[in-house]
């Protein structure tokens, strides 16, 4: 009977197991370091008025709560909005923000 070879072959199933694991944490970690990074950017009290979206070929999307905000935030905070977000949230790279007006959940003290 022989002592199996740890160093040896390994099942693909336990590699793609073991890498899906390692990808999803560490997507995990970029979102809440994103989330971070925008609410300190954004600051209060437009943080509660705003729900980020998914990041597709670097652009993130933004839902905002009325169109005054999106119109605040898109023609006059974006340039600090991305500078702030590119320095504090390296891991996700954003080159652009798309606001969209929407639902956004409210906090309990609304």
């Amino acid at each position: 009977m022989s002592i199996p070879n740890r160093r040896g072959p390994r099942q693909l199933s336990e590699i793609l197991g073991e890498l899906f694991t390692v990808r999803g944490y560490g997507r995990l970690l970029a979102r809440q370091e994103l989330e971070e990074a925008w609410n300190a950017a954004v600051g209060e009290p437009y943080c509660r008025q705003t729900r980020l979206g998914d990041v597709r070929h670097g652009v993130l999307n933004v839902t905002v709560a009325h169109s005054t905000l999106l119109e605040e935030l898109a023609a006059f905070r974006k340039p600090s909005l991305l500078a702030a977000l590119r320095s504090r949230a390296p891991a996700t790279p954003i080159q652009d923000i798309r606001f969209r007006v929407g639902e956004v959940a409210c906090s309990p003290s609304h």
